[in-house]
């Protein structure tokens, strides 16, 4: 506790200068409240301090950029953090993490329970690097969230930030055989013809070294979102909305690592349309030709946080 009380010193209860928004209280304690979106620019890596903290940071943001090299045992596959959140999580729109310090402990409908970020970090290491969750008290886990709080500097607790997450995409439906031509003509001369990937820079889009069916990128259109944005790296927006949920279509019908527990999430439901497994009051939505086993199916669970007992209502 004393570790995560140290890192929340980095977060600032004030709105930055200029910011919309004012004050209130969350638990009686004063925090800075914004009417909307934070337009937030984190620190740039030369003010990490020469610190012990600065220390815990830089190994975070190592970990972060290349973390199959960094921890193999956790992340065995070809795709680090950095392959999603780009430019070290500070990329707009890019399932962006600056001020993510600042949003938890948070409920997430798709585990139906609040969650430190703790747990967040690994959803990403048992779902998208198709690994195994880091131990919450390890050293790694404390330097990763020592990263994630500097870019989350002076955000407020509970604020949104312009750029975070990624765009939502127009109602459209992939077709994949138009996908596996766009592939190899767009795609497979950084990627491989075989999705493999070359890490750290490009990351592996299926087969045993990729990201799971229980990744966001598993689904068609959060897929199509990164495709349409980011990709070619060399000539990015150059791609249709319609091209890019091809391209999604095509990759995410490929063989990839499964989800263990896949099937307990969403457990009130409201599972989106295009999640490619079936949850509670939803049916599959194209899922992946071929599911491959885990090596650690049980490092890859995530287990919900135990409910709380209902407080009986006051007389």
């Amino acid at each position: 506790m004393l570790a995560f009380a140290a890192i929340a010193s980095i977060v600032a209860c004030t709105a930055p200068d200029g910011a919309p928004g004012g004050t209130g209280q969350v638990a009686g304690l004063p925090v800075a409240i914004s009417s909307g979106p934070l337009d937030y620019i984190p620190p740039a890596d030369s003010l990490i301090p020469d610190d012990e903290m600065g220390r815990s940071i830089r190994r975070g943001l190592a970990l972060f950029t290349h973390t199959n090299d960094s921890l193999p045992a956790y992340a065995p596959g070809r795709i680090q953090c950095a392959s999603c959140h780009l430019d070290g999580g500070r990329g707009r729109n890019a399932a962006g993490l600056a001020g993510v310090f600042a949003k938890y402990p948070r409920y997430l409908d798709r585990t139906g329970a609040v969650v430190p970020l703790t747990d967040r970090i690994n959803y990403c290491f048992t779902r998208s690097l198709a690994g195994t969750q880091l131990p919450p008290a390890s050293r790694e886990m404390q330097d990763i969230i020592s990263y994630l709080a500097f870019i989350s500097t002076g955000v407020p607790w509970g604020a949104r930030v312009v750029g975070e997450g990624m765009p939502k995409m127009p109602p459209l439906r992939g077709d994949s055989s138009r996908g596996a031509a766009l592939f190899v003509t767009t795609c497979a001369a950084c990627h491989g013809a075989d999705g493999r990937g070359v890490p750290p820079l490009f990351p592996a889009l299926w087969g045993p070294e990729s990201y799971s069916i229980g990744a966001s990128m598993a689904r068609e259109e959060r897929a199509a979102s990164f495709i349409r944005h980011f990709m070619p790296q060399n000539a990015r927006g150059s791609l249709t909305d319609q091209q890019a949920f091809d391209l999604a279509a095509f990759i995410n019908s490929q063989p990839r690592p499964d989800s263990p527990g896949k099937e307990n999430d969403w457990p009130a439901g409201g599972a989106a349309s295009d999640v490619p497994y079936n949850t509670a009051g939803h049916t599959a939505f194209r899922p992946p030709r071929t599911l491959l086993p885990r090596r650690n199916p049980a490092g890859a669970v995530v287990g919900a946080p135990e409910r709380a007992p209902a407080i009986p209502a006051a007389r």
